[in-house]
């Protein structure tokens, strides 16, 4: 059986336009009625199996929030079911479930009393969630005392040292510095490898591409889409772009990637990534020169278009990106039906690795012409195995150096 099971789910909200209309709803007679319904969600189905992690994304006010919030049982869904299996840790609003008046240690024991801990077991855990939190003397200091980051450190430290079976993350991440979101993200690695079940909302897309093992995008209300991280980031990328720029769709595209936006101006023909021979590659070696070739076709005049590559690696993330204006390379005016060829030469210092590119066709003032996501994939070879996600070009010197009778000698290469 599924970790949570959403079968259905819809939420609404009563709005009033001031506070004495909720006392008029009361007479019976009054046949106006003095509210409006606001639907935060309608029909919500999804499931998280045991072990597995699901990411949220979506704008404000797409339900996502309201949501975990149903999942854990801060609110009844208006129609649904919601059916959660094993003890579950939330963290939603800032600082939820503390007692600003108590220190945080007698928060760390209260929290841990709700989960269902017993007193032994929370001592037990106590040194461990200390640690992590890393406020020092501040740990047994009243929380009301605590700034923002100091209390979404213990919150954290205390929801995933209770050793949940199901975790539900609303964007708590955004509140801690990056040293503390490094260990947070750390920390969720080595949960996602004990099979915690995680149901997280983020708008750090990288993130969800780098944690998730499944995304959904939320859009009023609904699901808009559901699959892997790095289509549904697409989507929603190509969403926020298609909402600040409107246009008529290009028809009739048959390149592939997986997802493509843009008003149709240009139409991207080709994406390919060639050797030095141009020949047409899927593997690379480090070191090597590449080109990345597109081709591309404009459907209306255009002037000064600008033509962009950018690479991801096998996350989602991306790793370097550029474009003509960004060179400095001027192309000029383009009448419908022509078609127009770039080339980008670059020195592949990437590491060992599966990597896409992603092709975009633009206007000067950045909105999209044709952008099409992950169109070609390919694999770098590394005979140095370097780690990370590139390998640069390094010399290395050393010298020896002793001490004798005390003194340090200066040191002498070697």
């Amino acid at each position: 059986m599924a970790a949570v099971l959403i079968q259905n789910v819809s939420k609404v909200f009563r709005l009033y336009r001031r506070p004495s209309d909720r006392i008029l709803e009361l007479f019976p007679f009054l046949a106006k009625r003095a509210h409006a319904d606001f639907w935060a969600l309608r029909d919500v189905s999804a499931s998280v199996e045991r072990g597995e992690i699901l990411g949220i994304i979506g704008p404000n006010g797409s339900g996502k929030s309201t949501l975990l919030e149903i999942v854990s049982g801060i609110l009844k869904p208006t129609s649904g079911r919601v059916a959660v299996q094993g003890r579950t840790a939330a963290l939603l609003e800032l600082g939820a479930g503390f007692n600003p008046e108590f220190t945080g240690r007698e928060n760390v024991y209260l929290n841990g009393e709700i989960m269902g801990l017993s007193r032994a077991e929370v001592e037990r855990a106590f040194p461990k969630i200390a640690a992590f939190a890393e406020l020092g003397e501040f740990i047994d200091r009243p929380v009301k005392e605590y700034s923002s980051g100091m209390y979404v450190r213990l919150a954290f430290a205390a929801a995933i040292h209770v050793e949940p079976e199901v975790l539900i993350v609303d964007e708590t991440l955004a509140v801690g510095d990056a040293v503390f979101s490094n260990r947070c993200i750390q920390k969720l690695e080595e949960l996602k490898q004990r099979n915690v079940s995680i149901l997280f909302v983020s708008h750090d897309l990288p993130l969800v591409k780098r944690l998730a093992h499944r995304a959904m995008l939320m859009v009023n209300g609904k699901i808009m889409v559901e699959g892997s991280p790095r289509d549904v980031v697409n989507r929603y990328i190509g969403l926020i772009i298609e909402r600040e720029k409107r246009g008529p769709e290009a028809a009739g595209r048959e390149l592939g990637g997986s997802f493509r936006h843009g008003d149709g101006a240009s139409e991207i023909l080709e994406v390919a990534l060639l050797d030095e021979e141009g020949r047409k590659r899927g593997e690379a070696r480090t070191g090597e020169a590449l080109t990345v070739r597109v081709r591309a076709r404009f459907h209306r005049a255009v002037a000064d278009p600008i033509v962009g590559v950018l690479i991801r690696n096998r996350l989602g993330v991306d790793v370097f990106g550029t474009n003509t204006r960004l060179t400095g390379t001027e192309l000029g005016e383009f009448s419908g039906g022509e078609e127009i060829e770039v080339d980008f030469r670059l020195e592949n210092l990437l590491a060992q690795q599966e990597y896409t590119i992603t092709a975009a066709m633009q206007h000067w003032d950045g909105s999209s012409q044709d952008w099409v996501d992950d169109v070609v994939s390919f694999r770098v070879t590394d005979p140095a195995c370097a780690a990370g996600i590139a390998s640069l070009p390094t010399e290395v010197r050393w010298r020896r150096c002793s001490r004798a009778r005390g003194q340090e000698e200066p040191c002498r290469e070697s």
